[in-house]
């Protein structure tokens, strides 16, 4: 099903950002392609005025040229903190180009996050920026369960945009996120994405509002028998699933010779030193950000 597609005009693109890894929040768009079953930024559906089910409808945000983008030289602008900003509808409305020529050589840093091999357009504008770094989510190495997920494009693609926005000396990183309990081959997946990112992210399930009855029922009819894992997990409140695959992650970490930390994105390495791994946990700070900047 095709989404219901709307033009909006907006008083600016911009939002100051309460997030640890940015200053401004930037999203092109409202709603999202991908129509991820596990998307966090389903909230924001109730500020959109749509009937729609999330993930059926998306905005076009048209806003007036950024004035003096020159007073943002410095900050940090992160790109698709609730929307997808290189998913489909981009190729025709480029609304995420537009930002990036508006903000050419304004001297502000930009890190961007997607799941689409579409910002390989845009790969030469994002490299004039200083320090830019761009993340692609991939919590699968399973065609199928990616495919039961979302409609973003492979995992394959995923990776190999990645490694050509590394090999042009573009910082990258790999976003392991949602990582489903028991189903997540996070080392696997380290393995695969170590030679061609400079950081990792390590993201858990996190089930909240109206996706979680959607997230248990698929796991009760695909993976009956991780039903009590997800029972303890996200009805009980357990996290000892999530104690224990953080002593994995130390020793997997330490076996592969990889810098393994939580909550910090502050450390800062030469390009070609191996990844960064961090446990970082982002629902906890972008889902209250949200709501209050709402």
């Amino acid at each position: 099903m095709k989404p219901i597609i709307q033009d909006i005009e907006v008083k600016g693109v911009l939002t100051k950002s309460n997030l640890p890894v940015s200053d401004y929040s930037v999203n092109p768009y409202v709603g999202c392609e991908h129509s991820c079953k596990y998307c966090y930024a389903s909230f924001m559906k109730r500020f959109s005025n749509h009937p729609e089910p999330w993930g059926e409808f998306v905005d076009v945000k048209h806003w007036p040229e950024i004035k003096k983008p020159e007073k943002y030289a410095g900050k940090e602008l992160f790109i698709g903190s609730v929307t997808d900003p290189y998913q489909p509808l981009e190729e025709v409305c480029g609304r995420t180009r537009a930002l990036l020529e508006q903000m050419q050589g304004s001297g502000c840093k930009i890190s961007i996050a997607t799941k689409s091999d579409l910002i390989l357009r845009d790969l030469e504008l994002i490299k004039s920026f200083p320090d830019a770094r761009v993340s692609w989510s991939i919590n699968t190495l399973d065609d199928t369960f990616q495919a039961d997920m979302d409609t973003a494009v492979s995992i394959d693609r995923r990776f190999a945009a990645m490694k050509a926005f590394h090999d042009a000396g573009v910082r990258t990183t790999c976003f392991i996120s949602p990582i489903f309990p028991g189903i997540t081959d996070v080392a696997a997946i380290i393995r695969r994405a170590k030679k061609q990112c400079n950081l990792v992210w390590l993201e858990n399930l996190n089930l909240r509002g109206g996706y979680k009855k959607v997230i248990l029922d698929y796991i009760a009819e695909k993976y009956p028998n991780l039903v009590p894992l997800y029972e303890r997990t996200y009805q009980k409140k357990d996290r000892s699933y999530w104690a224990m695959l953080d002593e994995e992650m130390r020793k997997f970490t330490e076996d592969e010779g990889l810098l393994y930390v939580r909550n910090d994105d502050s450390i800062s390495r030469p390009f070609e030193e191996p990844p960064i791994v961090v446990n970082y946990f982002f629902h906890e700070e972008i889902i209250p950000s949200a709501k209050k900047s709402s």
